[in-house]
């Protein structure tokens, strides 16, 4: 095998794991390390995200394999790995099989609580999400949660416990997920339909997945300031989830009556600029004296 053809089956192998996803876990799960009401090693944070890192990892490869079919009908994936058979289905399914084992043992090491919401996070991903999004668009719901999880595990590693401090910062990334979903299905409605993807829009029509997207939205933004009377974070977060929340309200809200690809593209692409900046406040600002 020459260096070029070892390069690029490197690269298909990382684009198994979704970088994009992983980066967005490593962020949550450092943040809410560092966040937590408990202080931590360096070198027990960076075994922290190293399992992190493994157990996304292989969620995210088993998934593609699962799905390497109908990602051969839709647009956005048409041209990932498995689908354009650059690399055969076996490796795929070894590969994420050989980062699942690596990651279990090492979130052990990291704590009991972390490497048991990992697993069950890969379960739920793997095992449930992924076949259900061709049944139901309460998939989506299901989905959230090993979305979230990543930060839970990093504020139990710190902690050693579940919390309502930890719960809640879990809340506010599972409930994140809810309206991006369905805005990312309104202008890829005919991928996903392409690609037999049950969706909200696709099932109950789009005024009825304005509707929700706006209504989850206020949902979204309570829980974020809900962070401050916990006393999870303090008065610089209140202030910038407040009118963080104010943009993405004002923006959902908009599209409620009319809203159709465009507005929805809007919005999905608002909650990706929405959520690191409202984590980064988080914890650059700190817990309250």
């Amino acid at each position: 095998m020459t260096a070029r053809v070892l390069s690029a089956r490197t690269v298909d192998l990382v684009s198994l794991m979704k970088p994009n996803i992983m980066i967005m876990a490593l962020l949550t799960g450092a943040g809410a390390i560092r966040l937590a009401p408990a202080s931590m090693a360096i070198s027990h944070e960076l075994l922290v995200l190293l399992g992190i890192a493994l157990i996304v990892g292989c969620a995210n490869t088993l998934n593609m394999w699962l799905e390497r079919d109908s990602d051969c009908l839709m647009a956005r994936t048409k041209n990932r790995p498995l689908p354009t058979r650059r690399l055969d289905p076996v490796v795929a399914l070894v590969f994420g099989g050989l980062l699942g084992a690596l990651a279990l043992p090492v979130l052990a090491l990291a704590g009991i609580v972390p490497a048991a919401l990992g697993l069950v996070a890969l379960l739920l991903y793997v095992g449930v999400y992924t076949p259900m999004k061709q049944r139901t668009p309460w998939a989506t719901w299901v989905g959230s949660v090993p979305g979230a999880m990543p930060a839970l595990m990093g504020w139990t590693a710190a902690t050693g416990r579940l919390d309502l401090g930890g719960l809640a910062v879990f809340a506010i990334l599972f409930m994140w997920q809810v309206p991006h979903t369905h805005a990312i299905a309104i202008y890829r409605q005919r991928d996903y339909e392409a690609a037999g993807l049950k969706t909200l829009v696709g099932t109950r029509g789009i005024a009825v997945t304005r509707r929700a997207i706006a209504g989850w939205l206020v949902v979204q933004v309570a829980l974020s300031i809900a962070l401050y009377p916990l006393g999870v974070a303090g008065l610089p977060y209140l202030i910038a989830a407040a009118l963080l929340g104010a943009m993405v309200l004002g923006q959902g809200f908009a599209g409620v009556r009319r809203g159709e690809a465009k507005w929805a593209r809007q919005v999905f692409l608002t909650s990706i600029v929405y959520l690191p900046l409202l984590f980064g406040v988080m914890v650059l600002g700190g817990r309250p004296a």
